[in-house]
């Protein structure tokens, strides 16, 4: 059988990482193949016309979505029946999502994509991996766009930093936060909001102690659905993913605590980071009107097939009305990169509502100062950059990013962040992980603060305002302009700069931007 290699599949050991020997013949895993969309030009088309600030089209329901750009159902047949040659079995199909699951063990899994999975140690632990590219049938060529999961690795980090002590000279409850920044009132009640976590899980009890004690009665209905085989599981550590969830959960469940809460869990891996967020944006029984992520990578740390595959996922929420916030990392203009500037993905998707990070200060129930988070200390930083990836998009045309060192850069590609809010641990978030009241910062705390504000704004419209980066960018009157600090390489500036974006929210005033219902 001819083959050919997959376009950008390419897969390199982590650093450090040591070879083990060959994986175990016998395991057993789970694929996600996706498929190439119906229409993808119309649908492109249609974007941009959104980015060019032209909603006349209106958002399209997520079955007129399927019909009219989900996948082809010859194309999945096609899939099955090299599948059922190399006896992997078909495990789901969802055309609206172009993703077909098949599930076998290794020895049938590199036979029919020609790879050696192996089992590799590196400083994190230990991962199920394979180098170089996959290879498929020609028969395929041109269908298949990814195939992701053969490779376990994990994918993305959360980011939230916790503080040393139980409290921290300075904290806020979500609700103090929302009140600073003059939040519209109202609870988002007929609203959802799905969260995306790779790992760790929420106990019930916890969250209704934290929401009685901020006097938020009833307390929000918080639901989960395993992806790939996630599930709501809490390690009992309070630094590690339970953080992030506790996190997410108790800042939009008590700004927008009429909304119901619905939490995707996956696997830290490519493929249950994509499926977590194309399950989501899809959910016609929960219909997420917004959808919260707080977790990312270096953009150098994916491959280009599931780069895109995700890029293309938040592409097609946009074009349904579903608005993605996503936090834009902690370690500043480097990412956690050795050398040179980088940018968190997916916070650099033109498609993301990129959030950044501040330190706020108040007085007397307002807003004192607010500068860049950037503790030199080792504390972090909020990132932000410009991304090596992704095209300049058309709301950020003569833009430029201003440099520590002096001087700014005109934007040629994508610029992170787009916005920005409280993430400074000193100045963080108070919050109850596993038993524990404790501060949290990061940007993972940005990221639900905005979608949460987003909650509320569509409650009042009644209907999503779907991808707000276009208008929000032709309202910059609408932000508390951030103009002092830096993130690294990376200065404040008036107007838009690449450590806050446009800066924090004032609240009413992006109510007002984002306007009524049409």
């Amino acid at each position: 059988m001819s083959t050919h290699l997959l376009a950008g599949s390419e897969r390199d050991p982590l650093p450090g990482a040591r070879d083990l020997g060959a994986a175990d013949p016998g395991e057993q895993l789970q694929v996600s193949v996706l498929l190439r969309r119906r229409a993808r030009a119309d649908l492109d088309d249609r974007v941009a016309r959104l980015a060019a600030g032209d909603r006349s089209d209106g958002h399209l329901t997520r079955e007129a979505f399927a019909e009219r750009f989900g996948a082809d159902a010859a194309d999945a047949a096609l899939v099955a029946r090299f599948a059922t040659s190399f006896g992997l079995v078909v495990a789901s199909e969802d055309l609206a999502r172009r993703t077909v699951v098949l599930a076998s063990n290794v020895a049938r899994f590199n036979a029919a994509f020609g790879v050696s999975l192996r089992r590799m140690e590196h400083p994190g632990g230990a991962y199920r991996g394979r180098t170089g590219a996959i290879h498929l049938p020609d028969a395929l060529e041109g269908v298949v766009e990814a195939v992701l999961g053969l490779d376990d690795r994990p994918q993305a980090s959360p980011h939230f930093r916790r503080h040393a002590k139980p409290t921290a000279p300075t904290s806020f409850t979500p609700l103090q936060i929302a009140g600073l920044y003059g939040f519209p009132a109202g609870k988002g009640a007929g609203q959802c909001v799905a969260i995306i976590e790779l790992g760790g899980g929420y106990a019930s009890a916890d969250l209704a102690t934290y929401f009685a004690g901020l006097g938020v009665s009833p307390a929000p209905s918080v639901t989960a659905v395993s992806v790939d085989g996630g599930a709501n599981s809490p390690t009992g550590e309070a630094n590690g993913p339970d953080g992030e969830v506790m996190l997410d959960i108790e800042v939009v469940g008590a700004v927008a605590p009429g909304a119901s809460i619905v939490v995707y869990f996956a696997p830290n891996t490519d493929a249950g980071f994509i499926d977590a967020v194309t399950t989501a944006a899809h959910d016609a029984a929960h219909k997420p009107s917004v959808i919260s992520i707080s977790w990312g990578g270096p953009e150098s740390s994916w491959t280009a097939q599931s780069q895109t595959a995700l890029d293309q996922a938040l592409q097609a929420a946009s074009a349904m009305g579903v608005t993605v916030c996503v936090a834009s990392g902690d370690n500043g203009s480097g990412d956690g990169v050795s050398r040179g500037d980088h940018v968190d993905f997916p916070a650099s998707s033109p498609y993301a509502l990129a959030c950044g990070g501040t330190s706020l200060r108040a007085a007397s129930g307002t807003i004192a100062s607010e500068t860049v988070w950037n503790d030199a200390a080792g504390g972090g930083a909020g990132g932000g950059g410009v991304s090596a990836v992704f095209a300049l998009p058309a709301w950020q045309h003569g833009l430029e990013a201003a440099r520590t060192k002096g001087g700014a850069t005109p934007l040629a590609m994508r610029g992170v962040p787009d916005v920005a809010g409280d993430a400074d641990p000193e100045t963080g978030y108070a919050i109850r992980i596993d038993g524990t009241n404790t501060v949290i910062g990061g940007t993972s705390a940005v990221a639900p603060l905005w979608a949460a504000l987003l909650t509320l704004i569509n409650a009042a419209r009644g209907t999503p305002v779907g991808y707000v980066n276009p208008i929000l960018y032709a309202h910059g009157g609408a932000f508390h302009d951030i103009t002092s600090g830096n993130n690294g390489d990376y200065a404040a500036a008036v107007g838009w700069d690449a450590c806050t974006g446009l800066g924090s929210p004032n609240g009413s005033a992006v109510q007002a931007a984002l306007g009524p219902a049409a």
